[in-house]
């Protein structure tokens, strides 16, 4: 596999002759600076590729080109939307790189509620606790209907968990929750997200899935031609929120996806952390059945909790098999050689602790620290080279 990192840009604490450092050859990055709908320049993408190369390393993964909420809704301007989309697409392809990663959740993008969880050993994880959720849902945001959503018990956990928060806790977890991480697709205040939320709901799982294959049918034939292969990452958590739909959580959705536009441009982001926070979903056995389709990992490792809870763990030290996944992953890359294929799957250490001297520093992005992804692709690599010995013996 393609060793690789996520750099948010310029100015992105993490400097590009730190991923040199780290031994990642590929990075995996956007051009967070154009807004959400336009099309990327050319030339934009030529001075990032530019600036990526001087340090000897390749853009090995667009993540991501966001997609308007227009496009998710099909309203609005979503056909202009689409048809920018389409384009980014083209000069994405005509710049050389090959991979678009991408997602479809509706409203809010990768959600936790904790962003300094406190670990035994000192170092910090980001957490998602559903009891805060909750908390934050139906006693704070003040969703029409939230309680519904909910079973007894953890209502009342979440009342009395609400109950116990001061008010600078309270705004704390409303800006871990709608304010944007890093990577997302922006930010909302109270009452716009009640909107979106809104919004959402109408269209339902259904709706969704069926804009969501209405986007795939009218892009991925561009991909085709631009040959760029696009791969949809899954939702993060794989379940609903706000009552949310969500249609890219399981095995059984990734299997629709593909099965609607089929074609080698259409796949999927393995995410082994969103994926694997529901127990249901095999990721191994994700790899075994949809291989051909992957066409970028994220690595990182979690620990589940029985109400949906989950925190994320070390990289070789959670709920996920992943020295197995490592090793499915790098059977498919045997696979395809032998059928003379020639992309690899591109990697990266998704999510890193916080440790040592870069607790409480300013600035850095959460679940993107440097020494806690550099510990955790250290590891993998660590994998990968012993599993790649046992291959050539």
């Amino acid at each position: 596999m393609l060793e690789t990192w996520r750099w948010f840009g310029p100015g992105d604490p993490v400097t590009l002759q730190k991923i040199v450092q780290a031994g990642a050859q590929g990075v995996v990055t956007s051009l967070h600076h154009i807004a959400t709908g336009s099309v990327w320049p050319d030339e934009e993408i030529a001075r990032r590729k530019r600036e990526i190369e001087s340090h000897g390393l390749s853009w090995a993964v667009v993540e991501s080109i966001p997609l308007h909420n227009d496009i998710k809704t099909r309203s609005g301007d979503f056909c202009k939307y689409i048809d920018n989309y389409r384009e980014s697409v083209r000069n994405v392809g005509a710049a050389g790189i090959s991979v678009v990663c991408y997602n479809f959740m509706p409203v809010v993008d990768w959600t936790r509620t904790n962003l300094t969880y406190t670990l035994p050993n000192a170092a910090q994880a980001l957490r998602f606790e559903m009891t805060d959720f909750a908390a934050y849902d139906v006693y704070l945001l003040q969703r029409d209907n939230a309680a519904a959503d909910y079973d007894p018990g953890l209502l009342a956990r979440a009342k009395q968990r609400f109950e116990a928060m001061t008010p600078p806790e309270r705004e704390l977890l409303e800006q871990n929750i709608i304010a944007g991480l890093p990577g997302g697709e922006g930010s909302y205040d109270r009452q716009g997200i009640r909107r979106a939320i809104a919004e959402f709901i109408a269209l339902g799982v259904e709706g969704m899935r069926a804009n969501l294959i209405a986007f795939l049918e009218e892009v991925i034939p561009v991909a085709e031609e631009a040959g760029v292969r696009m791969c949809i990452h899954p939702d993060d958590p794989p379940f609903s929120l706000f009552g949310l739909p969500r249609v890219v959580s399981t095995a059984a959705d990734a299997r629709t996806i593909l099965t609607a536009v089929p074609s080698p441009s259409n796949g999927l982001t393995l995410c082994a952390g969103s994926f694997g926070a529901r127990a249901d979903n095999d990721l191994i056995g994700m790899v075994r059945e949809f291989g051909s389709h992957i066409h970028f990992a994220h690595l990182r490792n979690i620990k589940r909790e029985p109400d949906g809870s989950f925190y994320e763990s070390e990289h070789l030290d959670g709920d996920n098999d992943i020295v197995g996944l490592i090793d499915a992953l790098l059977d498919e890359e045997e696979r395809r050689s032998a059928l003379g294929r020639t992309d690899r799957i591109p990697m990266r250490p998704d999510h890193g602790h916080l440790l040592g001297d870069e607790i409480g520093q300013e600035g850095v992005n959460p679940g993107y620290s440097f020494g806690g992804r550099l510990k955790g692709l250290a590891e993998l690599r660590g994998v990968m080279h012993a599993l790649q010995a046992v291959r050539r013996r």
